[in-house]
């Protein structure tokens, strides 16, 4: 099984190194003009990593690995939904700054992580590397979870006069589901799910 977590660690570095590599070498050739299309050029990338991730709830359950279970659910979750629902869904929301400010912050959390744990399972520790992974997320995920909130303001008016995911429920029911404002209630849990996972 170690043999498993180690392949899984080092695709999820792999994966997530391609893209930081990815974005900066980007950064320093075309400058500013590759943040706009920063999700065309990796978003396949961050999609296929943040698909792996569900893995880990399971390597959870089957005790491969020692986490808590509900604050991985949560940031698995909201990042499937952030890029999924919010980024990939909407056309006009992919070129924006913050689309790339969060595929900066969360690769390099998720870099540092994945080496973390990678060298954990050979029984390799470097203190440095510890406290890095131990210290990061501090600073990093209050700007993460900001970076969300603001994609999905700035994703708001797009749902709106889309309509995209908005519903109008058959006779029984005859109620409607307005996308927008299930996006404004999970602002508000995104913020109150900040304090779970800290």
């Amino acid at each position: 099984m170690n043999t498993y977590i180690f392949s899984y660690y080092l695709i999820q570095f792999c994966g997530h190194s391609w893209i930081f590599t990815n974005m900066i070498i980007r950064f320093l050739s075309f400058g500013e003009d590759s943040v706009a299309d920063t999700f065309h050029s990796i978003g396949l990338m961050m999609r296929i990593c943040q698909l792996l991730s569900i893995l880990e709830l399971l390597h959870i359950c089957l005790s491969l690995e020692q986490d808590h279970f509900l604050p991985r659910l949560l940031q698995i979750t909201e990042r499937i939904i952030i890029l999924f629902v919010v980024i990939s869904s909407q056309e006009e929301v992919q070129g924006k700054y913050v689309v790339c400010l969060l595929f900066f912050l969360w690769n390099i959390t998720d870099m540092v992580r994945y080496t973390y744990c990678m060298l954990a399972v050979t029984g390799i520790y470097f203190a440095e590397l510890t406290w890095l992974h131990y210290s990061l997320w501090i600073p990093i995920y209050p700007l993460s979870v900001l970076a969300q909130a603001f994609a999905i303001y700035q994703s708001l008016p797009h749902f709106e006069t889309d309509g995209t995911y908005s519903v109008q429920l058959p006779f029984p029911f005859d109620a409607s589901v307005y996308f927008p404002y299930i996006l404004k209630m999970y602002m508000i849990i995104l913020f109150g799910g900040e304090h779970l996972i800290s």
